[in-house]
């Protein structure tokens, strides 16, 4: 198996399981605080087991810059995962992943506007057919407005969550010499403290074989999942992770659609090849080599470190 068919393996395998991410959620039955809580605790343990058995700890490469732009970061991806579980109470998993894979634009426009990123008239024509795109995939109605707008609320929960995810990718851009492990666990890890307060451990006695959906999005969609989708990175050209990172969607919404009945209409599904034809020519127009990513030192790609999501998490 040459390198290139291997990677292609681990991130689809990757990209499959964060599209089951949904299920797991909702089928915890904990409300999105607590969800992300133990996603975090349990991730931690994973992703920390893993460094420790690889014995990356010694010579992590961290300053104290680079330490703080990780955990600014990790804030970020927290509070972007729990917009984003509480997106999927208010609308559906398929409409919420959908309009959350509005990451890349927020990446660029963000970009732009604060680190003076060039944008082009081509990039601007191509968001634009995004968020044409996504009006049509949110299927927002005069009538959602009204009995407290729950579905609005929802579909600006995942815009929000991209936002943070767009935040969370520009920062940790910003991080070299370090692996790219390394800067998840410092992610996940600042979920613990920063979430402890809002999680309601009262409400999570008694619930049995719920906590196996919990164990799950720690040790599956964190630990494996990372681990999967990093060694695919250093492995691939970018238009090939840029291609195969929509597995996650369709994946997302096969499962909605199998396992509680939720599909996205007519009108909406008008708008996902938009959203994504977009998000390809935005993508691979960021990053012209077509290279694998490069390797720091005879070591995994540290450089080019993303954030703890898929997607791009990317969830």
């Amino acid at each position: 198996m040459t390198p290139q068919t291997k990677g292609t393996a681990q991130l689809t395998t990757a990209m499959v399981l964060s599209g089951t991410l949904g299920v797991f959620v909702v089928e915890s039955g904990a409300s999105p605080f607590d969800v992300v809580f133990f996603r975090v605790l349990f991730g931690a343990l994973a992703l920390g087991g893993y460094v420790i058995a690889r014995g990356w700890l010694r010579g992590h490469g961290f300053t104290p810059r680079t330490l703080g732009l990780a955990v600014l970061g990790g804030v970020f991806i927290v509070l972007n995962w729990v917009l984003l579980f509480q997106s999927y109470e208010n609308t559906s998993i398929s409409v919420a992943t959908v309009v959350y894979h509005t990451q890349p634009f927020y990446v660029v426009l963000l970009g732009a506007l604060l680190f003076r990123e060039r944008l082009t008239a081509a990039k601007v024509g191509w968001i634009a057919v995004a968020f044409a795109g996504l009006i049509l995939v949110s299927g927002v109605t005069p009538g959602d407005f009204t009995g407290g707008g729950r579905y609005v609320v929802g579909v600006g929960q995942a815009l929000l969550a991209a936002l943070l995810y767009g935040l969370s990718t520009l920062v940790t851009k910003r991080i070299t010499g370090v692996r790219p492990h390394l800067i998840a666990l410092v992610q996940v890890l600042v979920g613990i403290p920063l979430l402890l307060p809002f999680a309601d451990f009262g409400a999570m006695r008694g619930t049995g074989w719920d906590w196996g959906w919990l164990v799950g999005l720690g040790l599956i969609h964190t630990g494996v999942m990372y681990v999967l989708m990093y060694a695919a990175y250093a492995q691939l050209p970018t238009s090939k992770i840029a291609v195969l990172a929509f597995v996650y969607p369709a994946v997302a919404m096969l499962m909605d659609w199998a396992v509680y009945g939720h599909h996205i209409g007519l009108v909406q599904a008008l708008g996902v090849p938009l959203i994504v034809t977009a998000s390809l020519r935005v993508t691979l127009a960021r990053t012209p080599s077509a290279g694998p990513a490069r390797r720091t030192a005879g070591r995994a790609p540290e450089a080019a470190s993303r954030p703890a999501t898929p997607a791009a998490c990317e969830a």
